[in-house]
């Protein structure tokens, strides 16, 4: 069934240009399949798009109030091309679609049409990714580049100098990268890999640490040296202290990568059970245990 364009935008048969612009604009990031993980996203994306690009084209949406969709339909009359054309490809990660309508002699039809604000719809690539449009000449493909990190460069920022295209260059990485973290630099982009470090695990920007303590200093309480990505840290352990407890240090975790502030560190509290024991301590423990159970008789606990 033919596709009413001006419903598909939400916009009034009357609208402006400027309303038109503002409504597939909106649509436009609402849908985009790769932030809409809805089953209908990828149709409802093209959709719009294909409504944007006629209603957008003073001459096509003439045609269109005129004729209806039937106007880019073979033989409709419209531009004496072929009526709508598909491309698709891959765009790193993200694969894409897009319909062409009307376009001549076989060219991707994207010339002079004013896409709400990008230059064509996968401009918006660049609102959710950091990347650019995988179309027309500007789309030319990026160079992707891996860089190794340990997990304290990575946390804490560094410069690294690297060597691309037989030239040593400096880049700089923020505090914060994650595994995975795409920076773009100059006509490339790296890609950053992130080694594990076996005292900490990183949750979003905090960061969880795990801490082995005896069964008399969780207990009696004790002052013992925990990590940080700031350097070793002397934290009181409270009397009574639970296994598993969780211990917050504010403000100990790691940077927000494009804002000020940081994530917390949790320390997690195991409380290590001696295996073996001698006979004085079998028989501390056993008159703990005994004492233990008479406060417990008489209602001391």
């Amino acid at each position: 069934m033919a596709k009413d364009f001006y419903g598909v935008l939400g916009v009034s048969k009357n609208a402006s240009e400027a309303e038109i612009k503002r409504a597939y604009r909106k649509l436009a990031l609402q849908w985009h399949p790769d932030r809409n993980k809805s089953a209908e996203a990828n149709e409802k994306f093209k959709e719009i798009n294909k409504a944007y690009e006629v209603l957008s084209d003073p001459k096509k949406k003439e045609a269109y109030d005129q004729y209806g969709e039937s106007a880019f339909q073979p033989g409709g009359g419209f531009s004496g091309g072929a009526p709508y054309g598909q491309q698709s490809g891959q765009y790193g990660p993200f694969t894409y679609s897009y319909t062409n309508y009307g376009g001549s002699g076989g060219g991707a039809g994207f010339e002079g049409v004013d896409f709400g604000g990008f230059s064509d719809p996968f401009e918006i690539f660049a609102q959710f990714f950091g990347g650019g449009s995988p179309f027309g000449r500007r789309a030319q493909r990026r160079s992707v580049y891996q860089l190794p990190l340990d997990f304290m460069e990575a946390v804490q920022g560094i410069e690294k100098t690297v060597e691309i295209g037989g030239k040593k260059q400096n880049i700089k990485i923020p505090a914060g990268v994650d595994n995975g973290t795409r920076i773009r630099f100059q006509d490339y982009d790296i890609v950053v890999e992130v080694r594990p470090d076996p005292r900490f695990k990183r949750e979003d920007y905090d960061l969880i640490t795990d801490v082995e303590i005896s069964f008399p200093q969780a207990v009696l309480g004790d002052v013992v040296s925990v990590p940080t990505i700031d350097g070793p840290l002397n934290l009181k352990i409270q009397p009574g202290t639970q296994p598993g407890s969780l211990i917050r240090l504010r403000g100990k975790g790691v940077p927000h990568l494009r804002s000020h502030g940081r994530g917390d560190q949790y320390i997690r509290v195991k409380v290590t059970v001696p295996i073996k024991l001698t006979g004085r301590q079998k028989e501390l423990l056993n008159e703990f245990e005994k004492e233990n159970s008479s406060h417990k008789k008489h209602g001391w606990f």
